[in-house]
């Protein structure tokens, strides 16, 4: 096996231990987040319970988005081994293949994104600066964040950014 192929493992590795570390806060943690972290003005201040559970679907998420993204990979690596020249090959095969290649580096490319997203989320989250929005910084809302935890954009700020 090449250095190269064991650097992302390794990687993977490092980033799944420093994620189980983040998993192992206390209820102080999510006491100390509780008081921190802004809300909508006509929203409750976030509780312990609803911090922890945020915490475990973003974890969730990363843990999914990094299996998604090496399955993604492989598949795109046999993918890429099994071309070959392409001698020999007609225009259909040939169009085939590289559609399937197409695919599989969008999937690796919408996997890595997501994963990002969610470990911004989270980052976030252990910052205490979880919940406001990173164009206008007026709070996101609860809601919005308990239905879409990796949200970054208050809901004004992703319909202007949708439009354009």
């Amino acid at each position: 096996m090449t250095t190269s192929s064991t650097a992302p493992r390794e990687t993977a590795r490092k980033a799944a231990t420093k994620s189980a570390a983040k998993t192992t806060r206390t209820s102080v943690d999510a006491a100390k987040l509780s008081e921190q972290l802004r809300v909508k003005d006509d929203e409750s201040p976030w509780s312990e319970e609803e911090i922890t559970e945020v915490r475990g679907v973003l974890l969730d998420e990363i843990e999914q988005h990094r299996v998604e993204l090496k399955l993604a990979e492989d598949e795109l690596d046999d993918l890429l081994r099994a071309t070959g020249d392409g001698a020999g090959d007609d225009q259909a095969d040939a169009g085939a293949k590289t559609a399937e290649r197409e695919h599989e580096i969008s999937v690796a490319a919408n996997a890595r994104a997501s994963l990002r997203q969610a470990e911004h989320a989270l980052e976030q989250l252990e910052a205490g600066i979880y919940g406001i929005c990173e164009n206008c910084g007026n709070p996101i809302g609860k809601l919005r964040l308990q239905a879409r935890p990796r949200a970054t954009l208050c809901m004004t700020c992703q319909e202007k950014q949708d439009r354009h």
